[in-house]
C-alpha cells in the first residue's frame, strides 16, 4: 500500500482510526477502557444468567444488558470496518474475528436457544488491555512465545503423533491385561484410561485390579512425567534461540497491523505511513 492509496481515507475515517485503533492518544485510550468495561460488563451477565436463581429474578434485566452490548459491539464492529482502507485485513485478523464472533452467539440465540452463553467468548477482547496499558514488554513475550510455538510446531506434531501411538498400545494392551471384569469394557475405554493416566490427571474412575495391570500402570506413570516435559523443551528453546525489540502498540492506519518499532516511519506489512 502506497501513500497515495493510503491518502484515501477520508478525514473522518482518520478521526475514527485514530479514537479506534490507536491507544496513544486520550481519546483512544478513553475509548478502549469504555470497550473493556463493557466487555466485562456483558461477561457478568452471562456468567449470572446461568445461575438458574438469578435468572428468575433478573432474566429480563441480564438479556437486555446483553442486547444492548451486543448492538453496540455490532456498531463499533462496523466502524472498524469503515476506519481502515483495507477491511479485509482487520476483518481476518486475530482481533477482527474474535469481534466477529463476540456479536454472533445473541444472533444466533433467536434460532437456538442457549446459544448466547457462547458470547462468553467475549473475555478475550479484554487482550486489549495490554494496548491500552502500554505493556510493550507483554506484547514482545506474546510474539515471541506465538514465534517459538510456530516455529516448534512440527516437532510438536510429530510429538503429539507419537504419543496417540502410545496411548493405542498402551490402552489396547491394559485391555487384554485387565479384561471387561475389572471396568476395562472396551479398547476406547482403555484408551481413555491410558491418556487419562499418561498425564498424571488419574480420575479414579477406573483403575487396574490385578498385579501386573498395577504394575503396568506404574510404568505409565512414570512415563508420564517425562513425556509432559518434551514439549515445554522443545518451546523453551525456540525460545532461547532469540530476542525481540519491544514493539509500539501503534496500529497501521491502512492493514491495522501492530507491533511496529519505536522509530518505524513505514509499516513493516503493507508499507503505508504511520500516523
Amino acid at each position: 500500500m502506497t501513500e497515495s492509496e493510503q491518502a484515501l481515507l477520508t478525514p473522518r475515517q482518520r478521526w475514527l482510526h485514530n479514537i479506534i485503533y490507536e491507544a496513544d492518544t486520550f481519546a483512544g485510550k478513553c475509548f478502549d477502557v469504555c470497550l473493556i468495561f463493557m466487555i466485562l460488563l456483558s461477561t457478568t451477565a452471562v456468567m449470572l444468567d446461568s445461575i438458574r436463581s438469578v435468572r428468575e429474578t433478573w432474566g429480563g434485566v441480564l438479556n437486555g444488558v446483553d442486547w444492548f452490548i451486543t448492538i453496540v459491539f455490532t456498531l463499533e464492529y462496523c466502524l472498524r470496518i469503515y476506519a481502515v482502507n483495507r477491511p479485509k485485513n482487520y476483518m481476518t485478523s486475530f482481533y477482527g474475528l474474535i469481534d466477529l464472533v463476540s456479536v454472533l452467539p445473541s444472533y444466533l440465540s433467536l434460532i437456538v436457544p442457549g446459544a448466547h452463553y457462547f458470547s462468553i467468548i467475549r473475555i478475550f477482547r479484554v487482550l486489549r488491555i495490554f494496548r491500552i496499558l502500554k505493556l510493550a514488554q507483554y506484547l514482545s513475550a506474546a510474539d515471541e512465545l506465538a514465534s517459538a510455538l510456530i516455529a516448534s510446531r512440527q516437532r510438536i506434531t510429530v510429538f503429539i503423533l507419537g504419543v496417540l501411538t502410545l496411548v493405542v498400545f498402551i490402552g489396547s494392551a491394559m485391555y487384554v491385561i485387565e479384561g471387561e471384569e475389572n471396568g476395562f469394557t472396551s479398547i476406547p475405554v482403555s484408551i481413555y484410561w491410558a491418556v487419562v493416566t499418561l498425564t498424571t490427571v488419574g480420575y479414579g474412575d477406573i483403575s487396574p485390579k490385578t498385579p501386573l495391570g498395577q504394575a503396568f500402570s506404574v510404568l505409565i506413570m512414570i512415563l508420564g512425567y517425562g513425556i509432559i516435559a518434551i514439549p515445554t523443551g522443545i518451546v523453551t528453546a525456540e525460545l532461547a534461540a532469540g530476542k525481540r525489540a519491544e514493539p509500539t502498540s501503534q496500529a497501521c492506519p491502512v492493514c491495522c497491523a501492530e507491533g511496529h518499532d519505536h522509530d518505524a516511519i513505514y509499516c513493516k506489512y503493507c508499507a503505508s505511513k504511520l500516523n
